[in-house]
């Protein structure tokens, strides 16, 4: 199966399956999609995009974002729900380059998991549901706010940490393409060393940290966003594939 998905204005949209499982499963592919803005999509793009046959999407942008980038069109139908994570904005004066991209990234993210509970609840709810899906969560370039809630999707159903850090990562087949038309779109803004960029050990510090914080990314699921253990096995009665490993 193909992971990228060819569109003309999009370049981070991508197919969450194939990944195994602890137990000897899979993730259903055809399921789960992660995507830069969506608000990109034009013309031959969203022919493309109704072949996928998208129901749900999930677009964690602020409002501010949307206004200026939109959002799928209204045309397409999709169940549509617009759950902001990201409480601070980022402080990009702050970047030491000293610590790196990648602790600044792992930062910030944690910054999402205090700041956006209760829509991270939410996401996570609307994932759960069967009836859903195929469900595509988006931000604006579809690795950091998009990055945190696929990291605690796939931990969930029981995808090991180093496929979710390599899943993480393959914003970098696209990350050039992404800054070239970020730089097109907005020929006056001032970009940070570490724009568009997705190293692995931002992920890896992220699930560490997270880890350290809360015992692992499934008990600050369960004790902090509070989602419950039928979501859960939903989730992974809906995203795994029914092949388990022999008694």
């Amino acid at each position: 199966m193909i992971r990228h998905i060819e569109f003309a204005n999009l370049c981070n949209f991508r197919d969450m399956g194939g990944y195994p499982t602890a137990d000897g499963r899979a993730v259903q592919w055809q399921r789960l999609y992660r995507a830069d803005s969506l608000g990109w999509l034009d013309r031959d793009d969203l022919a493309v995009f109704r072949a996928l046959r998208v129901r749900t999407v999930i677009d964690l942008r602020h409002p501010f974002e949307i206004e200026r980038m939109g959002r799928v069109p209204e045309s397409e139908g999709q169940r549509y729900h617009n759950l902001p994570i990201e409480g601070r904005r980022w402080d990009v004066n702050a970047y030491d380059e000293a610590l790196g991209v990648a602790r600044y990234l792992a930062d910030r993210y944690l910054e999402v998991t205090e700041d956006g509970v209760a829509n991270l609840r939410t996401a996570l709810e609307t994932i759960a549901d069967a009836g859903n899906a195929p469900v595509v969560i988006h931000c604006a370039a579809g690795k950091d706010r998009t990055g945190v809630l696929a990291a605690l999707v796939l931990s969930l159903i029981g995808v090991s940490e180093d496929d979710i850090v390599a899943d993480y990562a393959l914003t970098g087949l696209v990350t050039e393409r992404f800054i070239a038309d970020w730089r097109r779109r907005h020929p006056d803004a001032a970009l940070w060393p570490g724009f568009g960029l997705a190293p692995a050990e931002a992920m890896r510090f992220f699930l560490t940290d997270l880890a350290a914080r809360h015992g692992s990314p499934e008990r600050y699921v369960s004790q902090v966003v509070g989602l419950s253990p039928d979501a859960v096995g939903e989730l992974r009665r809906h995203l795994l594939t029914e092949t388990r490993p022999r008694g």
